[in-house]
């Protein structure tokens, strides 16, 4: 039998039934089924969106984390190369310029901290000609060891032009553990960051 045999065999009231069931089903296919779908592209979204904020949140992590161990690397790489004895090593930088230091004093060793150590050699210099005296302490700057210059005085001598008493501070500064060119140990944070707020022009 077919289908539109069965239907002239129903009442009027199950017509009706059935013509309100097809209604139902016609606002089911047309509404009820695009929200649902608008619906999980919403959520599907919303998901896809806080998978990237979390990727994203680890991919900035990620940097941080790269940023701290090259600053790490930095650090200790240049603790690697130890300081030699200063005093030494500051008359052969003035040599290498044709200066003279004339009195040079070790000072006793600081601790900083638990992992590093500072040595401090005071050395004074007479009649000394600015050129030269600038180029030894850029030397000794860029030597590679950690270092800094940590005090400097320098007063002109009366009626002799370019002719300056000079009294320089060097600051060597060890990591425990490293091999040291003196030999000595050594003591937290890293020193020579700060190191360079300590030198003044005496006048």
């Amino acid at each position: 039998m077919t289908i539109a045999a069965h239907l002239n065999k129903l009442d009027e009231r199950e017509r009706k039934l059935l013509s309100l069931l097809g209604i139902v089903a016609v606002v089911l296919l047309v509404v009820v089924v695009p929200i649902a779908l608008l619906t999980s592209l919403a959520s599907a979204r919303s998901e896809n969106e806080s998978i990237r904020t979390v990727l994203n949140e680890i991919e900035d992590a990620r940097s941080t984390i790269n940023e701290r161990k090259a600053r790490k690397d930095a650090v200790l790489a240049k603790y690697a190369n130890p300081a030699p004895g200063l005093g030494g090593f500051i008359e052969q930088a003035a040599k290498a310029h044709s200066l003279t230091a004339a009195d040079t004093q070790d000072k006793p060793e600081t601790p900083h901290g638990k992992l590093y150590s500072e040595r401090f050699t005071v050395v004074k210099m007479h009649k000394i000609g600015m050129k030269p005296f600038v180029e030894m302490l850029q030397q000794i700057e860029t030597s590679g060891h950690p270092l800094a210059i940590t005090r400097l005085n320098i007063k002109p001598r009366p009626n002799e032009p370019d002719q300056y008493e000079i009294e320089v501070g060097i600051s060597a500064y060890d990591r425990k553990g490293d091999a040291k060119g003196t030999g000595k140990g050594a003591a937290s944070a890293s020193p020579t960051s700060s190191a360079g707020a300590g030198s003044e022009d005496g006048k």
